[in-house]
């Protein structure tokens, strides 16, 4: 069984944060969080997707439906988040044993390009 309390304590830990912290990132109090983390109490909707943008997780792998953590493109200018999606879309779908194909050349020429720029 899924134990949601020790992925929060992990995801804090691996961040180096306190208990106190992540309660006051996401308006609850320490004793709030170590319930959390204990499995005494489930955090409503609301304070879960905040704990899942502190960590940069997706809610999924908040709760353990998903064990793929996210990348956050929030900073990053439309074309660049256009050329991330192609990247990770032509890279898992399209899987060449022999180099790269004049498609994932040209992603990747168009990635050094664009983030390349300086701003």
């Amino acid at each position: 069984m899924f134990d949601f309390g020790l992925r929060i304590r992990q995801l804090r830990e691996k961040a180096n944060m306190s208990q106190e912290t992540l309660g006051r990132r996401v308006g609850r109090s320490k004793s709030v969080i170590s319930s959390y983390e204990n499995n005494i109490k489930i955090p409503p909707l609301e304070i879960l997707t905040q704990i899942a943008v502190v960590f940069n997780v997706s809610l999924d792998y908040l709760v353990g439906i998903d064990k793929a953590q996210m990348i956050s493109v929030e900073k990053l200018t439309d074309s660049q988040k256009q050329l991330v999606n192609m990247i990770v879309l032509e890279f898992s779908e399209n899987i060449h044993t022999n180099g790269l194909s004049e498609r994932q050349s040209n992603i990747i020429s168009g990635i050094m390009k664009e983030f390349s720029i300086k701003k």
